[in-house]
C-alpha cells in the first residue's frame, strides 16, 4: 500500500460555519465545495479537512446522522504562545487553557461553531 494523501472527514450541521472558522483562524483554503460538502487544505499541513453536512444521503445510513463528537482536530505548531495570543486577539474563545502534561506536551483548545474541538499543541517541553 502507498498512501498518497491524508484527510479527516467530519460530519457537522453547518459546513459553511466550520469552513469559515478554519479558513479565517487557521489559514485553510477551500479546495472543493458543493452543497453540504467542503474540502479544506493548507500547503504545509499534509492533510485535508473534509466537512460533510449531517444527514447527507451519500453517507452510509449508519453514519449520516453522526456528529463529530469525541474527536480532537490537533495541529502541531512551532509558536504555541504566539498562536494563543493571535487567536485571543481575533476574539476566539479559548475553551481549554494552555496546559502542560508531564510527558512534555503543551496544548490549548478552541471550538468551532459546530463544537468541533481544535487543539494547538507542541512538544517543546518533551524530555
Amino acid at each position: 500500500m502507498k498512501i498518497t494523501s491524508t484527510a479527516v472527514s467530519l460530519n457537522v450541521d453547518d459546513v459553511p460555519g466550520s469552513s469559515a472558522f478554519l479558513t479565517e483562524h487557521f489559514g485553510f483554503r477551500q479546495e472543493m465545495t458543493a452543497d453540504g460538502f467542503a474540502s479544506l487544505t493548507r500547503d504545509d499541513s499534509g492533510m485535508n479537512v473534509i466537512l460533510l453536512r449531517r444527514g447527507l444521503a451519500t453517507l452510509p445510513a449508519d453514519q449520516r446522522d453522526e456528529h463529530a463528537r469525541g474527536l480532537i482536530l490537533a495541529f502541531v505548531v512551532d509558536d504555541l504562545e504566539g498562536e494563543l495570543a493571535r487567536l485571543q486577539a481575533e476574539g476566539v474563545s479559548i475553551t481549554m487553557p494552555l496546559t502542560v502534561e508531564e510527558w512534555g506536551e503543551r496544548a490549548f483548545q478552541v471550538r468551532d461553531p459546530n463544537g468541533v474541538i481544535v487543539q494547538l499543541v507542541d512538544w517543546n517541553g518533551a524530555r
